[in-house]
Protein backbone atom coordinates (compact mmCIF):
# COMPACT_ATOMS: atom_id res chain seq x y z
CA UNK A 1 0.00 0.00 0.00
CA UNK A 2 1.40 3.47 -0.92
CA UNK A 3 2.65 5.59 1.97
CA UNK A 4 -0.06 8.23 1.43
CA UNK A 5 -2.82 5.61 1.73
CA UNK A 6 -1.20 4.19 4.85
CA UNK A 7 -1.26 7.66 6.35
CA UNK A 8 -4.91 8.22 5.41
CA UNK A 9 -5.89 4.86 6.86
CA UNK A 10 -4.01 5.64 10.06
CA UNK A 11 -5.65 9.06 10.37
CA UNK A 12 -9.09 7.55 9.77
CA UNK A 13 -8.46 4.92 12.45
CA UNK A 14 -7.27 7.60 14.89
CA UNK A 15 -10.42 9.61 14.20
CA UNK A 16 -12.62 6.58 14.88
CA UNK A 17 -10.70 5.77 18.06
CA UNK A 18 -11.09 9.34 19.34
CA UNK A 19 -14.80 9.29 18.58
CA UNK A 20 -15.25 6.03 20.48
CA UNK A 21 -13.22 7.35 23.42
CA UNK A 22 -15.55 10.36 23.60
CA UNK A 23 -18.63 8.18 23.54
CA UNK A 24 -19.49 8.73 19.87
CA UNK A 25 -19.63 6.22 17.05
CA UNK A 26 -17.66 7.44 14.03
CA UNK A 27 -19.58 7.83 10.77
CA UNK A 28 -18.66 4.96 8.40
CA UNK A 29 -16.89 5.92 5.19
CA UNK A 30 -18.65 5.62 1.82
CA UNK A 31 -16.59 2.54 1.00
CA UNK A 32 -17.62 0.95 4.30
CA UNK A 33 -21.27 1.74 3.59
CA UNK A 34 -21.03 0.24 0.10
CA UNK A 35 -19.40 -2.90 1.50
CA UNK A 36 -22.14 -3.16 4.12
CA UNK A 37 -24.88 -2.84 1.50
CA UNK A 38 -23.22 -5.48 -0.67
CA UNK A 39 -23.02 -7.87 2.31
CA UNK A 40 -26.63 -7.13 3.27
CA UNK A 41 -27.88 -7.86 -0.26
CA UNK A 42 -25.96 -11.13 -0.24
CA UNK A 43 -27.39 -12.01 3.19
CA UNK A 44 -30.92 -11.07 2.09
CA UNK A 45 -30.65 -13.31 -0.97
CA UNK A 46 -29.59 -16.23 1.25
CA UNK A 47 -32.50 -15.56 3.64
CA UNK A 48 -35.01 -15.49 0.77
CA UNK A 49 -33.51 -18.75 -0.53
CA UNK A 50 -34.07 -20.30 2.90
CA UNK A 51 -37.63 -18.94 3.14
CA UNK A 52 -38.71 -20.12 -0.32
CA UNK A 53 -37.31 -23.57 0.42
CA UNK A 54 -39.31 -23.85 3.65
CA UNK A 55 -36.56 -23.08 6.17
CA UNK A 56 -38.18 -19.88 7.52
CA UNK A 57 -41.78 -19.16 8.53
CA UNK A 58 -41.95 -15.63 7.17
CA UNK A 59 -40.09 -13.62 4.52
CA UNK A 60 -37.02 -11.70 5.76
CA UNK A 61 -38.73 -8.31 5.67
CA UNK A 62 -36.56 -6.84 8.45
CA UNK A 63 -33.39 -7.41 6.44
CA UNK A 64 -35.14 -6.16 3.31
CA UNK A 65 -36.15 -2.90 5.00
CA UNK A 66 -32.60 -2.42 6.28
CA UNK A 67 -31.16 -2.84 2.78
CA UNK A 68 -33.66 -0.39 1.31
CA UNK A 69 -32.94 2.12 4.08
CA UNK A 70 -29.18 1.96 3.44
CA UNK A 71 -29.72 2.25 -0.31
CA UNK A 72 -31.93 5.30 0.07
CA UNK A 73 -29.56 6.99 2.49
CA UNK A 74 -26.49 6.52 0.31
CA UNK A 75 -28.42 7.25 -2.88
CA UNK A 76 -29.30 10.71 -1.51
CA UNK A 77 -25.64 11.48 -0.79
CA UNK A 78 -24.51 14.02 -3.40
CA UNK A 79 -20.87 13.89 -2.29
CA UNK A 80 -20.20 10.50 -3.92
CA UNK A 81 -17.44 10.57 -6.53
CA UNK A 82 -17.74 8.83 -9.89
CA UNK A 83 -16.37 5.45 -8.76
CA UNK A 84 -18.51 5.44 -5.63
CA UNK A 85 -21.66 6.39 -7.56
CA UNK A 86 -20.93 3.70 -10.15
CA UNK A 87 -20.51 1.08 -7.43
CA UNK A 88 -23.71 2.24 -5.74
CA UNK A 89 -25.71 2.09 -9.00
CA UNK A 90 -24.42 -1.44 -9.61
CA UNK A 91 -25.62 -2.55 -6.16
CA UNK A 92 -28.96 -0.77 -6.56
CA UNK A 93 -29.55 -2.46 -9.94
CA UNK A 94 -28.65 -5.86 -8.50
CA UNK A 95 -31.05 -5.37 -5.59
CA UNK A 96 -33.87 -4.20 -7.91
CA UNK A 97 -33.41 -7.32 -10.05
CA UNK A 98 -33.57 -9.64 -7.04
CA UNK A 99 -36.50 -7.71 -5.56
CA UNK A 100 -38.50 -8.09 -8.76
CA UNK A 101 -37.91 -11.85 -8.72
CA UNK A 102 -38.84 -12.18 -5.03
CA UNK A 103 -42.03 -10.19 -5.57
CA UNK A 104 -43.01 -12.39 -8.52
CA UNK A 105 -42.45 -15.61 -6.55
CA UNK A 106 -44.45 -14.28 -3.58
CA UNK A 107 -47.29 -13.31 -5.90
CA UNK A 108 -47.23 -16.74 -7.54
CA UNK A 109 -47.50 -18.35 -4.10
CA UNK A 110 -50.40 -16.13 -3.08
CA UNK A 111 -52.24 -16.95 -6.29
CA UNK A 112 -51.51 -20.68 -6.01
CA UNK A 113 -49.20 -20.91 -9.01
CA UNK A 114 -46.10 -23.10 -8.91
CA UNK A 115 -42.84 -21.21 -8.48
CA UNK A 116 -40.26 -23.99 -8.56
CA UNK A 117 -38.65 -22.62 -11.69
CA UNK A 118 -38.34 -19.17 -10.17
CA UNK A 119 -36.90 -20.57 -6.94
CA UNK A 120 -34.15 -22.31 -8.90
CA UNK A 121 -33.19 -18.94 -10.36
CA UNK A 122 -32.33 -17.74 -6.85
CA UNK A 123 -29.43 -20.17 -6.54
CA UNK A 124 -27.26 -17.94 -8.70
CA UNK A 125 -27.42 -14.79 -10.77
CA UNK A 126 -28.12 -15.48 -14.45
CA UNK A 127 -24.89 -15.60 -16.41
CA UNK A 128 -24.76 -13.49 -19.54
CA UNK A 129 -22.60 -14.49 -22.50
CA UNK A 130 -19.19 -12.93 -22.02
CA UNK A 131 -17.37 -11.22 -24.86
CA UNK A 132 -13.72 -10.25 -24.72
CA UNK A 133 -13.24 -6.73 -23.38
CA UNK A 134 -10.26 -4.50 -24.15
CA UNK A 135 -9.30 -1.15 -22.66
CA UNK A 136 -6.48 1.32 -23.31
CA UNK A 137 -5.36 3.63 -20.51
CA UNK A 138 -2.65 6.27 -20.22
CA UNK A 139 -3.24 7.57 -16.69
CA UNK A 140 -4.34 4.61 -14.54
CA UNK A 141 -4.31 6.65 -11.36
CA UNK A 142 -6.76 9.34 -12.52
CA UNK A 143 -8.71 7.63 -15.33
CA UNK A 144 -11.12 5.97 -12.90
CA UNK A 145 -13.80 5.46 -15.56
CA UNK A 146 -11.56 3.22 -17.67
CA UNK A 147 -10.20 1.27 -14.70
CA UNK A 148 -13.78 0.75 -13.44
CA UNK A 149 -14.67 -0.66 -16.86
CA UNK A 150 -11.80 -3.13 -16.59
CA UNK A 151 -12.90 -4.06 -13.08
CA UNK A 152 -16.55 -4.58 -14.09
CA UNK A 153 -15.51 -6.75 -17.04
CA UNK A 154 -13.30 -8.85 -14.76
CA UNK A 155 -16.08 -9.29 -12.18
CA UNK A 156 -18.56 -10.29 -14.90
CA UNK A 157 -16.12 -12.81 -16.35
CA UNK A 158 -15.43 -14.34 -12.94
CA UNK A 159 -19.14 -14.65 -12.20
CA UNK A 160 -19.73 -16.36 -15.53
CA UNK A 161 -16.98 -18.86 -14.71
CA UNK A 162 -18.13 -19.37 -11.13
CA UNK A 163 -14.90 -17.92 -9.74
CA UNK A 164 -14.88 -16.15 -6.38
CA UNK A 165 -14.99 -12.34 -6.24
CA UNK A 166 -15.19 -12.18 -2.45
CA UNK A 167 -11.86 -10.39 -2.01
CA UNK A 168 -11.96 -8.37 -5.24
CA UNK A 169 -12.99 -4.85 -4.20
CA UNK A 170 -12.61 -2.00 -6.69
CA UNK A 171 -10.26 -0.10 -4.37
CA UNK A 172 -7.96 -3.10 -4.05
CA UNK A 173 -8.07 -3.77 -7.81
CA UNK A 174 -7.34 -0.10 -8.64
CA UNK A 175 -4.37 -0.08 -6.28
CA UNK A 176 -3.00 -3.32 -7.74
CA UNK A 177 -3.39 -2.09 -11.33
CA UNK A 178 -1.63 1.18 -10.49
CA UNK A 179 1.34 -0.63 -8.95
CA UNK A 180 1.72 -3.06 -11.86
CA UNK A 181 1.23 -0.35 -14.48
CA UNK A 182 3.90 1.89 -12.98
CA UNK A 183 6.31 -1.04 -12.85
CA UNK A 184 5.55 -1.90 -16.48
CA UNK A 185 5.99 1.68 -17.67
CA UNK A 186 9.28 1.98 -15.87
CA UNK A 187 10.56 -1.31 -17.26
CA UNK A 188 9.36 -0.99 -20.86
CA UNK A 189 9.23 2.78 -21.21
CA UNK A 190 5.68 3.03 -22.57
CA UNK A 191 3.04 5.72 -22.05
CA UNK A 192 -0.08 3.62 -22.49
CA UNK A 193 -1.18 0.19 -21.27
CA UNK A 194 -3.66 -2.17 -22.91
CA UNK A 195 -5.86 -4.30 -20.64
CA UNK A 196 -7.86 -7.29 -21.82
CA UNK A 197 -10.38 -9.53 -20.04
CA UNK A 198 -11.50 -12.78 -21.64
CA UNK A 199 -12.68 -16.29 -20.84
CA UNK A 200 -10.42 -19.05 -22.11
CA UNK A 201 -11.16 -22.72 -21.49
CA UNK A 202 -13.69 -21.89 -18.80
CA UNK A 203 -11.24 -19.71 -16.87
CA UNK A 204 -10.81 -15.93 -16.66
CA UNK A 205 -7.85 -14.41 -18.47
CA UNK A 206 -6.75 -10.92 -17.42
CA UNK A 207 -3.77 -9.43 -19.23
CA UNK A 208 -1.97 -6.10 -19.33
CA UNK A 209 0.62 -5.21 -21.92
CA UNK A 210 2.53 -2.14 -23.02
CA UNK A 211 1.16 -0.19 -25.98
CA UNK A 212 4.40 0.80 -27.71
Amino acid sequence: MPRSQNKLARLAKERRDRAKANGFEAEPTVEEQLARIEDDIRRLKVEFDIYFNGGMKRPPYDTKLRVESHLKRLGDDRTLNFAQRYHFNTLATRYASFNQLWRRILQDREEGRGAAGNIRQLSREPAEPFQKAEFACTDVKHDVRTVKGVYDALVKAKRNCGESIHDLSFAKFHRLVMERTEAMKEKVGCDRVLFSVDVEGGHVSFKAKADK
